[in-house]
C-alpha cells in the first residue's frame, strides 16, 4: 500500500518553514518534503520524508508517483523575484519548467487515483504591472483580473503558471480522442500573495524585502541602506497569516470557490511608516534610503493595496494580525528575540 501523502516543494522556504510544521501538528498528514538543498535541522521532525533534489529532475518526480499516493501539493519551490532578474533563462526553468513537472505529476496521481488531486499554488503581487507611479495611486485596491501585465520575469512566470494550473483543472488534452467530460484532473487554487514579512527566517532575495530586512538588521544593531524610497507602498501580510490562508484554501470546499486566483493581504505600509515602528522598538536604529532605480521601478509597478474581497466572500479568509498586533506582538518581540539568543 502506498501511504497517503501530502507533497511539499521548496521546503526550505520562508513558507514551508511555517507550513510544514503546521500540517504536521494536525495529526492527520504525512508530509513529504523536497528541496534542492539539505533540510533545515528544525524541520525534520516534522517530515515523514525528506528527499533532496530538483523539481526538473523528472526521474525523481517519477519515483514519487511510484512511491506514495499524493493527495495535495504545495508547490512553493520558486526563484524569488530579485534573483530571477539576473539569470531570467534559469528562473524561468525553474518557476515554469518546473511548475508543469509538478503540474503533470498531480494529473498522473490524479488519474491512478481516481480522484483529483488538490494542488496549492502560491502566486504574488509581482504578478501586477501598473504602467506608472501616477496610475498606482489612483488605482487604490487592485483586483485579481486588473493591471496583469508584469514588468519582471518571476511576476511573468507567475502569471503564465496561474494560467498553466487553469488549463490543467479545466482543458488538459481537451482534443483528446479518449478524453471524456467526466476526466479526472486536478483541482489547482492559487494565492497571490502581498509582501511577506517572517520572524522565523531571515529575508531570501524579494523585492519586497525591505520591510523585514529593515527590521532584522536593527534588531542587530547593523546599520541598514533601504533601496526604495520613503514613499514606497506596498501591502504585507505576516507569516502566520501567510499560513493561514494557503491553509484555509486548500480546505475550502470545491463549491464554493467561484475563481481559481484569490488575492489575499493584510495591510498596507509605505517603507517610512515601517522604518517608524522600527525606531519605535529599536531607537538607535539606523537607516538611510538609497534607493535602487531598477528595483524602486520594480516597487512602483506593484500595487499600494489589493482587493481581497474574493476570498473573504468565497471562504471567510480574514487576517488575525493587523499592522499593530503584527509588528507588537509578532515581528518585534520574535526578531528582538532571535538574535538574543544569536548572542547570548
Amino acid at each position: 500500500m502506498r501511504k497517503k501523502v501530502v507533497l511539499i516543494t521548496g521546503a526550505n522556504g520562508e513558507v514551508g518553514h511555517g507550513l510544514i510544521p503546521h500540517l504536521a501538528e494536525r495529526g492527520d498528514t504525512l508530509v513529504v518534503a523536497l528541496d534542492i538543498h539539505p533540510l533545515d535541522e528544525p524541520l525534520e521532525p516534522y517530515c515523514h520524508e525528506f528527499i533532496q533534489g530538483d523539481i526538473l529532475d523528472t526521474m525523481l518526480l517519477g519515483r514519487l508517483v511510484l512511491q506514495y499516493e499524493i493527495h495535495t501539493i504545495y508547490h512553493l519551490a520558486t526563484i524569488l523575484s530579485t534573483r530571477a532578474e539576473y539569470n531570467p533563462e534559469a528562473a524561468h526553468r525553474v518557476n515554469v519548467e518546473g511548475t508543469m513537472n509538478l503540474l503533470r505529476l498531480a494529473v498522473e496521481q490524479a488519474q491512478w487515483q481516481g480522484r483529483p488531486v488538490r494542488f496549492v499554488f502560491p502566486s504574488s503581487i509581482a504578478a501586477y504591472g501598473l504602467p506608472d507611479l501616477e496610475t498606482k495611486q489612483r488605482a487604490g485596491k487592485v483586483r485579481e483580473d486588473q493591471f496583469c501585465k508584469p514588468t519582471t520575469m518571476y511576476g511573468c512566470n507567475k502569471i503564465y503558471c496561474e494560467h498553466l494550473g487553469r488549463y490543467y483543472a479545466f482543458f488538459y488534452k481537451q482534443l483528446a480522442a479518449d478524453r471524456r467530460p467526466d476526466s479526472v484532473s486536478i483541482d489547482f487554487r492559487c494565492l497571490r500573495y502581498p509582501g511577506l514579512i517572517s520572524a522565523d527566517t531571515v529575508p531570501a532575495g524579494g523585492t519586497s524585502d525591505y520591510g523585514p530586512e529593515m527590521i532584522h538588521h536593527a534588531a542587530q544593531g547593523l546599520p541598514y541602506a533601504c533601496f526604495v524610497r520613503p514613499d514606497a507602498r506596498l501591502p504585507f501580510m505576516v507569516m502566520p497569516d501567510a499560513i493561514k490562508a494557503i491553509v484555509a484554501l486548500a480546505h475550502a470546499p470545491r463549491e464554493r470557490l467561484s475563481q481559481v486566483v484569490y488575492n489575499v493581504t493584510s495591510f498596507s505600509l509605505s517603507a517610512e511608516e515601517i522604518l517608524g515602528r522600527v525606531q519605535r522598538a529599536f531607537p538607535e536604529a539606523e537607516v538611510t534610503f538609497e534607493p535602487d532605480t531598477r528595483r524602486q521601478g520594480i516597487v512602483d509597478s506593484w500595487p499600494a493595496d489589493i482587493d481581497d474581497s474574493a476570498a473573504r466572500r468565497d471562504w471567510g479568509w480574514e487576517p488575525d494580525y493587523d499592522v499593530d498586533r503584527a509588528f507588537d506582538e509578532y515581528l518585534i518581540p520574535t526578531i528582538a528575540a532571535r538574535y538574543r539568543t544569536a548572542t547570548a
